[in-house]
């Protein structure tokens, strides 16, 4: 099979396209032959050894593969072969023709959702589902400013935030994105590229401020944002795409608000049964088509390393997928 390798860490034009060995599934996995893997974040941090998970090259970037089941492992009785699936690889080996999942960690497909469509469902609306429900406590009828809304974790809290009955306000860096924004939603928006955030997050409450922050993006606009946060507002920490920033905590104080860190890879891992809660929901809610993931772009497989250039240089509206067996 090909994969997309990455043999020594750098940026994405180091890595290789190459032929492996054919995977072959273990005890309790399943052979997936991949149609679409979204590219993250994560991905491209990973590449350059700058994520909090470092792993030994060589390795195959990718952190999921949605398609069909090819084989099953011993022990296996939840999926058959011709399946309709997606995958999590646990961050690794997601860019290849072929992926070996655990079969604890894949899910069927509802049938009215595409393979490109269903690839980073969890990345994106899973972070955005426990970090709104589950940490920020979002309430109908409260405002939710998104950072960085018109990426695919930012659209997915879009979306989101209007489904639990919030007025949502999309901040990003150019009008064409934030059309995108308000076709999925959004109320309002702001274009920091030309707009002051706190001046005009500030205009748009009517001096109020807004209850949840939802920062994609962190850098110097974090701050910017929370000071026009409102009283026992709830900021919720999500990336650092635009750098990590260092925000003055007396603004807390003097606002009475949180600062609350979203992380949902671990809580995967730590809360096993709260996962499975957020995934049953997700899953219904595609399955009822209150859920629209915009795929903006699709690469084969050999041109993964322009997709994540694309990601880095921060050209991408919604989310772009690898499809390996285009």
């Amino acid at each position: 099979m090909k994969a997309i390798v990455c043999k020594e860490f750098g940026p994405p034009e180091k890595l290789v396209l190459e032929e492996r060995p054919d995977p072959r599934p273990g005890p309790g996995e399943v052979l997936i032959e991949s149609h679409a893997s979204t590219v993250t974040f994560p991905d491209a941090l990973m590449i350059e050894d700058k994520y909090q998970f470092k792993a030994p090259v060589p390795f195959v970037p990718g952190g999921e593969a949605a398609g069909l089941v090819l084989e099953v492992g011993e022990g296996v009785t939840d999926f058959a072969v011709g399946d309709r699936v997606i995958g999590s690889t646990m961050l690794v080996g997601g860019f290849a023709e072929k992926v070996v999942c655990r079969a604890s960690a894949t899910r069927k497909l509802h049938a009215g959702l595409g393979f490109a469509e269903a690839t980073g469902l969890l990345y994106a609306y899973g972070t955005g589902y426990y970090g709104l429900k589950h940490r920020g406590a979002l309430q109908p009828g409260e405002t939710l400013l998104v950072l960085g809304a018109a990426g695919n974790v930012g659209l997915a809290a879009v979306e989101l935030g209007k489904l639990m009955g919030a007025r949502v306000i999309a901040a990003a860096s150019s009008e064409e994105k934030l059309a995108v924004c308000r076709d999925r939603g959004a109320d309002a928006t702001i274009d920091y590229a030309k707009e002051d955030l706190k001046t005009r997050a500030k205009e748009l409450t009517d001096g109020r401020g807004v209850d949840v922050i939802y920062d994609c993006i962190g850098g110097d606009f974090a701050e910017a944002a929370l000071r026009s946060i409102a009283w026992e507002g709830r900021f919720l920490v999500i990336g650092f795409t635009a750098g990590i920033p260092k925000l003055p905590l007396n603004l807390t104080l003097l606002k009475g608000c949180q600062v609350i860190g979203v992380f949902y890879g671990a809580m995967v891992q730590r809360q096993p049964a709260l996962r499975d809660e957020i995934a049953r929901e997700l899953d219904r809610l595609a399955a009822e088509g209150k859920l629209r993931p915009y795929v903006s772009a699709r690469y084969p497989l050999a041109e993964a390393p322009r997709a994540l250039r694309a990601l880095l240089d921060r050209k991408v509206t919604g989310k772009v997928v690898v499809e390996p067996n285009r």
